[in-house]
């Protein structure tokens, strides 16, 4: 089930308790469970309230210790600094410093991860138009709406660039618009091989993305497998084909009658989903120009984010930017020595746009002029200390 990929989360008997004033038993929060969550897996992470979730969460980040067993992300304890500079989480709600604004809220969090001002500014950018929120850029986030707090939310959960990604409800009080932006962005930093744990109560985004999902209650997991496993109904079939006319259909249904022996059995049209018809809906309205005063679509994904795919992820791009080269337009093949010649004519100029910097007996100071400098200097302020103590 790992393709032999390393697990990124282990867990064994873990088991969390908490306690009273008295360390009295108070409540078992996680009860002996044992799992491992593989590298470059979308896995969701589900259960009623109250089942445990947001304690496993919590005991990965390092913000709890378990009461028993074991657990380790990345080899390492979940409480060492290396491995929190690999994490990015998204909680449950979204708690921001409300009197900065959306780019000094991704400055703050980035400069935590010790990012350069200019790594900051750049990704902070390119964040901020992927969330849909350039426009709101110099807008406190204490007057943001609980959807545009869950996308500044999710920006700041990536800044680090991260190798695994905890959600928690990541698509909490986002429109149908933005729920279908992160389950792109989901699916995409899955392609980059990155590590995706989601908690959600909505279903059916779990179902559109997820890899395995562990399903919790009572602190113990209950079910666990991929969904294919765990969906499929293999004691019925169901045939799906263009639209047929009614004397094909008539015959159709008296064949089932027949073979069916008095078994029930339904015939109808396939129906999209309210999410699917949804998003067709505003794709019209885009494409005729309409304009909102609301949430604009998200852009494309931070470029930093589409960096460093897996090898397995450029082959599949160099194949197919393979197969778009047509004899009409033939790759152009440059020989080694026009390279050559090509490299030194952009060293040229670049040496040449370079200006000489070379020190003149004017811009050069003597040493005796420094030491005499820094002695009036010292003398200025002897003064000016005697007038204040004076």
């Amino acid at each position: 089930m790992s393709d032999n990929k390393k697990p990124i989360i282990s867990a064994v008997g873990l088991s969390k308790v908490f306690r009273d004033f008295w360390s009295r038993p108070k409540a078992k929060a996680v009860n002996d469970i044992d799992f491992e969550v593989y590298e470059g897996e979308v896995i969701g992470l589900l259960g009623p309230n109250g089942s445990g979730k947001s304690t496993t969460v919590k005991m990965i980040l390092g913000l709890l210790y378990p009461t028993a067993g074991t657990l380790s992300v990345f080899g390492q304890s979940p409480r060492a600094v290396e491995t929190k500079q690999q994490v990015g989480y998204l909680p449950e709600e979204s708690y921001l410093y409300k009197y900065l604004t959306a780019i000094e809220t991704l400055d703050f969090f980035g400069a935590l991860f010790n990012l350069s001002a200019e790594e900051r500014r750049s990704r902070s950018d390119q964040l901020l138009e992927m969330v849909g929120l350039s426009h709101a850029r110099r807008r406190r986030v204490g007057e943001f709406s609980k959807g545009m707090a869950r996308r500044i939310g999710l920006a700041q959960a990536m800044i680090n660039d991260p190798s695994l990604l905890i959600l928690d409800e990541p698509t909490s009080g986002l429109d149908p618009l933005g729920c279908k932006e992160v389950k792109d962005l989901i699916l995409m930093l899955k392609k980059r091989g990155k590590t995706v744990l989601i908690t959600s109560h909505l279903l059916s985004d779990v179902e559109d993305i997820c890899d395995r999902v562990i399903i919790l209650y009572g602190g113990k997991i209950r079910a666990t497998g991929t969904l294919n496993e765990l969906l499929t109904v293999t004691d019925a079939n169901r045939i799906t084909t263009p639209a047929l006319n009614p004397a094909v259909t008539d015959k159709l249904i008296s064949i089932l009658r027949e073979n069916l022996s008095g078994d029930e059995f339904t015939f109808d049209h396939p129906r999209k989903s309210l999410e699917q018809f949804f998003l067709e809906v505003i794709s019209q309205a885009k494409a005729e120009s309409i304009e909102t005063a609301g949430v604009v679509g998200g852009g494309k994904i931070a470029e930093y984010l589409t960096e460093n795919q897996t090898p397995e992820a450029i082959l599949n791009d160099l194949t197919r930017n393979t197969d778009n080269v047509t004899a009409a337009e033939p790759a152009v093949k440059r020989e080694p020595a026009e390279n050559i010649e090509e490299e030194n004519k952009a060293i040229e100029r670049l040496t040449a746009d370079a200006p000489a910097v070379e020190k003149t007996a004017e811009t050069q100071e003597k040493p005796a002029e420094i030491a005499a400098k820094a002695e009036e200097d010292l003398s200025k302020a002897n003064e000016k200390l005697k007038d204040l103590l004076s």
